[in-house]
């Protein structure tokens, strides 16, 4: 007996067959909206739209995760500062200055989605950019090897099960200047001291009742609860701190995305040992510039007393 087959049409992947590229502004939009995607140092020089950044995304993986996302962001956020105080202030201003208002999360994540977005591109390479030997030196310090450094972030990045950044941040030390740790966001959670109220170690809109008085008055206790710390029970002295006490003074410096739209077109979920986020933080770790990340920490060269 001839058992029929049975047969299950393949879906096929879409394609983007020509890079879909952020629409120019009109004279008058550009004068109304404060915010527009910036090109990328590297972006002209390897026509990233069609070649994407070698070995790491290809063009199309790149159009969706540079230039369609970061536009959808910045025309959201272009939407809601229209016509408030918000509307003349930098990305970064904005976000700082929302990080304390669970009435302004929505706000917060646009813009802050925006920066950290921008900071994970900026520091990427097209072609390698070896680690210059001063921060290859500092880095040693803080994490043994660079060995090191690249698996806990490379991990780190894998094992997150929701959406965020995993950073490489500067923390200086008694004694010891050039200090370096990691730390991870999640969702569109800053890293930024100032912000430090709003870092998300979870998602604070998932929050049941945030939509409502109550809701807002919950996560408004919360962030008064940080800022306040132990014992500080007045808001004029509160408000005046730099980070909620206990926060750690940080300065980013390199940054990997995990949300799935930046590494599921090209590496997928991973079923079968195949691809996967880890496939794509391991790739993204050879394509950082490096010299960029020296700048950020403000290590140029050898210091000359003998010590780092």
């Amino acid at each position: 007996m001839i058992r029929p087959r049975l047969r299950i049409p393949s879906v096929a992947r879409p394609r983007l067959a020509v890079p879909v590229q952020a629409a120019r502004p009109s004279f008058a939009q550009q004068i109304r909206s404060r915010h527009t995607l910036q090109p990328l140092p590297y972006e002209e020089k390897f026509n990233t739209a069609e070649n994407g950044i070698p070995n790491f995304l290809s063009g199309p993986a790149f159009n969706i995760a540079w230039t369609q996302y970061q536009t959808h962001l910045i025309e959201k956020l272009n939407t809601m500062i229209a016509d408030t105080d918000f509307e003349a202030r930098q990305v970064k201003d904005i976000l700082l200055m929302t990080a304390r208002e669970p009435s302004q999360a929505p706000l917060f994540n646009y813009a802050s989605m925006i920066h950290n977005n921008a900071f994970f591109f900026k520091h990427l390479s097209p072609e390698p950019v070896a680690m210059p030997e001063p921060l290859k030196l500092h880095l040693e310090q803080s994490f043994g090897s660079i060995e090191t450094l690249r698996r806990e972030m490379v991990y780190t990045a894998a094992a997150m099960f929701a959406p965020g950044f995993v950073w490489l941040v500067k923390s200086p030390q008694l004694g010891l200047p050039h200090a370096f740790r990691i730390l991870t966001t999640y969702a569109a959670g800053s890293p930024y001291p100032a912000a430090h109220w709003r870092r998300q170690p979870v998602d604070m809109n998932t929050t049941a009742g945030m939509n409502d008085e109550q809701g807002l008055a919950t996560a408004q206790g919360y962030i008064e609860n940080a800022a306040f710390g132990a014992g500080k029970t007045n808001p004029a002295v509160a408000s005046k701190l730099k980070f909620a006490p206990g926060g750690t003074d940080v300065q980013p410096l390199l940054c990997i995305n995990t949300w799935e739209h930046v590494w599921l077109w090209d590496y997928g979920f991973g079923a079968g040992g195949q691809g996967g986020k880890l496939a794509y933080a391991e790739a993204w770790w050879n394509a950082i510039n490096w010299e960029m990340v020296a700048n950020e920490a403000n290590i140029k060269r050898l210091q000359m007393t003998g010590t780092l």
